[in-house]
């Protein structure tokens, strides 16, 4: 069995280098390969294997990091762009991204290993099954608050039972998905639950929250050791020099989904806990999605949360630090309810509206005005919530209704709005 996927891996990596520059230079063998990029051998200390076969049977591909192989072993690059298909569409753009850059996995896993006194090199696994936090979630079927006190993952930050039981419900890398306990949880699948909660939040807010249903959330397609699969978009930053009737249109969508993220019919409250333009992304027909939903924090409004606590020794234990920072987020009290607006308008609206606009009479000047008072987190909520609406009523007269934004069209043409 182990020759038939080296052989699958060779021809894999034959056809991606395929086009390469022929001139002799050394190629990865086909395990170091999948050892740098998949991160297989360091299971069940990753994210899940639900999409292995795709990239065995070749559906997925990447594109440009494989024409320059320094790009392997970089310690910065996280993520890469690809293509994926399936039997029932063509080649669609995919994003294939790590938990974490290379360098801060290596030295993870370098502290994962020290921590057990086995130097740098270590089973990360075994010292990882070893730990007490581990060995209660072995014993329990349903995941408890107490479970994932010490870990720093934003939405972590002050869990209910019913939003770990929703983590568990549309886990995706386990073979039967829906139920509330664990019962049908491995111990390998309670590992790697355990370990993307306390590495990267990414995956489960993109399974726990599916556009499908309508949330502002990319398509989720699986993971495979420490990579991880979802739909590709274009990057939020190429259209700031676009006309402003399409930057116009963009901030509009970017309140909106930032509005309906704290006010929904589950009664979960999303925040950002900090934000910039590589967050978003658009599609062909000019809907936006939030890409990286890695520093989204939630909070309960239907079932309320503990009171936060000082944690105990048992608490702070290697799994709290495995994100690159112990850093423990601020109590939930503190969050404003306009915490997420403030930090958009400062960090990325400001890039889409700009002086400029007002300068050339395509924008009126009150826009910008309201801008910075949405900005300004010494104005009350009242206020920004206030310019908020301001902003959104300017800007609805801005937006045109034409077939480019194919996510209103035909039914922009039937309302009195456009």
């Amino acid at each position: 069995m182990a020759g038939i996927w080296s052989e699958v891996w060779t021809l894999c990596l034959i056809l991606a280098l395929g086009t390469l520059d022929p001139s002799p230079a050394p190629r990865e063998k086909p395990h170091d390969f999948r050892r740098i990029l998949l991160g297989l051998d360091k299971c069940n200390a990753c994210v899940g294997t639900s999409i292995c076969k795709k990239f065995f049977k070749d559906e997925i591909r990447f594109e440009r990091w494989l024409t320059a192989q320094s790009n392997l072993s970089s310690a910065d690059v996280r993520s890469y762009e690809g293509n994926y298909t399936d039997s029932t569409a063509g080649w669609r753009p995919v994003v294939l991204s790590q938990l974490m850059s290379p360098h801060l996995h290596e030295i993870s896993d370098n502290s994962i290993c020290t921590s057990a006194g086995k130097g740098k090199s270590c089973s990360i696994e075994a010292v990882l099954r070893a730990t007490s936090r581990f060995q209660s979630w072995v014993r329990s079927n349903i995941l408890l608050p107490s479970m994932v006190k010490g870990l720093v993952t934003p939405m972590l930050r002050c869990p209910s039972q019913r939003l770990l039981d929703r983590i568990v419900r549309r886990y995706f890398e386990v073979t039967d998905v829906g139920s509330v306990q664990m019962k049908h949880f491995s111990e390998k699948d309670k590992l790697r639950l355990l370990y993307t909660l306390a590495v990267n939040q990414q995956p489960l807010i993109l399974q726990m929250f599916p556009g499908t249903e309508g949330w502002p959330f990319l398509r989720y397609h699986g993971s495979c050791g420490r990579v991880m699969v979802w739909a590709g978009s274009r990057p939020l930053r190429s259209l700031f020099n676009s006309p402003l009737e399409r930057r116009a249109d963009i901030v509009y969508q970017l309140l909106h989904i930032t509005q309906s993220l704290s006010a929904n019919s589950l009664q979960f409250s999303l925040f950002y806990t900090s934000v910039s333009e590589d967050m978003f992304g658009t599609l062909d027909d000019s809907r936006v999605f939030i890409v990286d939903a890695s520093t989204i924090g939630i909070i309960d409004l239907q079932e309320g949360h503990s009171p936060d606590e000082d944690l105990l020794p048992e608490h702070l234990d290697v799994f709290s630090c495995l994100s690159g920072s112990c850093a423990r987020p601020p109590p939930c009290e503190t969050v404003r309810a306009t915490q997420s607006l403030t930090l958009l308008c400062k960090h990325v609206l400001n890039k889409l509206l700009v002086p400029n606009d007002v300068q050339s009479g395509q924008l009126p000047r009150a826009a910008v005005i309201e801008l910075a008072n949405c900005a300004d987190q010494s104005q009350s909520d009242q206020r920004i919530i206030a310019a908020i609406q301001a902003l959104k009523d300017i800007l609805q007269t801005l937006r045109a209704c034409s077939t480019f934004y194919g996510y209103r069209y035909p039914e922009c043409l039937y309302s009195d709005k456009f």
